[in-house]
């Protein structure tokens, strides 16, 4: 996207086309305006206009420009904290009923996947939390039972029925959950806007908002081509938010996150590594995910950012690591390299707020937004439809809140990675 071979790389190669949108060109009226085209939008504006909410969603720049276009495609259940930790951070009764919401988030992904037809390479063979050494079986460990307690499918594997299934001995064991799968992220992006436009949504790109103002009850969201006044503005940017509402940008740490994709391997490769098609990351601080896609590429990513001196850095260590946890791939050939921003909080979980009147925002979901950003969009839709009042709401309503040294931490995060796939062989 705009002419950037490292912002999407292979899904952007790999996806179905996005449906026909154009730009906002005019001012007209709706009754809810969606700034924002990624899960969370486009989730907010299906499910409005499912129920006959007349709903605009103005992108600035394409569907799933940001990070819902750019993921690895690991649709996982729950947070990256552990369910105890998720109860004991938000309290009652926010805690368990995120934690409830959350682990049936995969489920949600696939019936809208499978009522819509969206063609995003949808694989529901569940994903390996990968332990690295005894501290890292010790974490997984804890999180099975804390899972298992709330009757989740997850299991801890061995070590070598983690080699059995992923086709290394790399990891001292994994954690199975069940629940989750991939999928091809942009290709699922474009499927939700999709069906937001056939069930009567609007979907406007390269119409960023350039202001937003209130008169007499109703809010005016301008952009350069045109504006929709509306009862509700949902505001859906996340980490790649920019004015009017930079207070959400500014409350989020940003981490670098890239991934590369290897050619398609061999059909004798297919068959040892991933046979089942998991989704794959480990327990390690600057941690690694690899997954295949449905060609039977190896699509593997850290933190770091693929620019400036970083692209040389992380692209060579990646294919370092590829070798030392696969040395059965004789010749690592990278076909596709892109990156984009992980937006994290102080607690690293999600936050709500009301930005203002009618104004709502649901961000920070810290790595984990394909399953989150899809409920969370339903539970947006909910709110404004009258169905779940303030005291429901699965969050907290909070102000946001600027983290001391934000712009510090960013640049530790891009620095460390850097110095750490330096000198780090991998595992």
């Amino acid at each position: 996207m705009l002419n950037n071979s490292r912002s999407h790389g292979l899904w952007e190669r790999s996806a179905p086309d996005a449906p026909q949108t154009g730009i906002l060109r005019y001012a007209h009226k709706q009754d809810v305006a969606v700034v924002g085209g990624g899960y969370t939008g486009l989730s907010t504006a299906l499910h409005l206009a499912q129920a006959g909410v007349k709903v605009s969603v103005l992108e600035a720049v394409e569907i799933g420009f940001g990070a819902s276009g750019r993921n690895a495609g690991l649709v996982n259940a729950g947070l990256w904290m552990k369910p105890e930790d998720v109860k004991s951070s938000l309290g009652a009764p926010f805690g368990e009923q995120v934690l409830q919401l959350l682990g049936d988030g995969p489920a949600e992904v696939w019936s809208l996947i499978d009522k819509h037809v969206i063609d995003c390479q949808p694989v529901r063979n569940g994903t390996l939390h990968c332990a690295v050494g005894d501290t890292g079986l010790n974490e997984l460990r804890e999180r099975e039972r804390q899972w298992r307690e709330r009757g989740a499918p997850v299991k801890l594997l061995n070590a070598q029925e983690t080699a059995a299934r992923i086709g290394t001995s790399a990891y001292s064991g994994s954690l199975l959950d069940l629940r989750a799968g991939t999928i091809q992220p942009l290709g699922y992006a474009r499927g939700l806007a999709r069906a937001a436009i056939s069930a009567g949504a609007k979907i406007y790109n390269s119409s960023g908002v350039t202001g937003v103002e209130r008169s007499n009850g109703k809010w005016t969201v301008h952009t350069a081509g045109g504006s929709v006044e509306a009862d509700w503005v949902v505001v859906a940017t996340d980490a790649y938010t920019k004015a009017p509402w930079q207070e959400l940008r500014h409350e989020q740490i940003h981490i670098p996150y890239f991934n590369v994709a290897t050619r398609p391997l061999p059909d004798e490769l297919q068959r040892s590594i991933l046979p089942n098609r998991e989704g794959c990351w480990d327990t390690k601080k600057v941690l690694s995910s690899f997954r295949l896609d449905r060609e039977g590429r190896l699509i593997f990513g850290s933190i770091g950012a693929l620019g400036g001196t970083g692209a040389r850095i992380h692209r060579s260590w990646a294919k370092r690591a590829i070798r030392k946890l696969f040395p059965q791939i004789l010749k690592v050939e990278l076909e596709f390299e892109w990156y984009g921003m992980i937006g994290t909080t102080g607690n690293h979980l999600p936050r709500f707020h009301r930005l203002a009147p009618n104004v709502v925002s649901i961000c920070g979901y810290n790595g984990r937004g394909i399953s989150p950003a899809t409920v969370f969009g339903r539970v947006l839709a909910d709110h404004i439809l009258g169905n779940v009042a303030d005291s429901d709401l699965p969050l907290p309503v909070t102000t946001p809140e600027i983290p001391a040294f934000r712009a510090l931490k960013e640049n530790y995060y891009e620095v460390g990675a850097q110095l750490a796939h330096l000198v780090d062989v991998c595992f």
